[in-house]
């Protein structure tokens, strides 16, 4: 009864006696594949890399096409920008004590200015006009508002055409129901 459990395992033949093995290869680490066998590449295969190379060159070209246009577009939003804002310094003749409000339609919604009663006057008249620019609507001059227009018409939020068509002498439209 001196025999090993290992031992009584070997002679009944359920295990089997394991010998280091000399000339196998060296165990590789986990999760890399085993290397390929060597061999050549078919003509098909170099094709299909060229093919991915080109498509590759063409993706990168069309890449930097795309991003000098945005940058481009981007440069000349800021030199539009600079020369609104070089237009309307100084221009504006909004007043801070302006107790009358005129509403308008901009964008789809109805917004107001404030404005003292010449300035009504002539809005109406189509002396002045309204601008939006950085949030804010400002009162200028008609001739700012049309140099505006040509720069960019997005800005014009209200200039009421000159002689006002449409109205009556007493500055009433003619559509207007009550």
């Amino acid at each position: 009864m001196a025999e090993s459990l290992r031992d009584q395992l070997l002679k009944s033949g359920i295990v089997k006696k394991v010998q280091p093995d000399r000339g196998r290869e060296p165990k590789r680490p986990a999760g890399k594949p085993p290397a390929a066998p060597a061999r050549s590449r078919t003509a098909q295969e170099i094709d299909l890399a060229k093919a991915y190379a080109l498509r590759g060159q063409a993706e990168a070209r069309e890449r930097k096409q795309a991003e000098r246009e945005a940058a481009e577009q981007a440069r000349l939003r800021r030199e539009r920008k600079l020369r609104i804002q070089q237009l309307l310094d100084g221009k504006a003749l909004n007043k801070a004590d302006a107790d009358l409000v005129r509403n308008f339609e901009y964008a789809g919604k109805i917004r107001r200015i404030h404005v003292d009663a010449a300035q009504l006057a002539a809005l109406n008249a189509g002396e002045l006009g309204v601008v939006q620019h950085a949030g804010r609507y400002l009162l200028v001059g008609r001739d700012t508002a049309e140099q505006l227009r040509e720069l960019d018409a997005n800005h014009v939020a209200l200039l009421v055409a000159p002689g006002g068509a449409g109205m009556d002498d007493d500055g009433v439209p003619h559509d207007l129901m009550w």
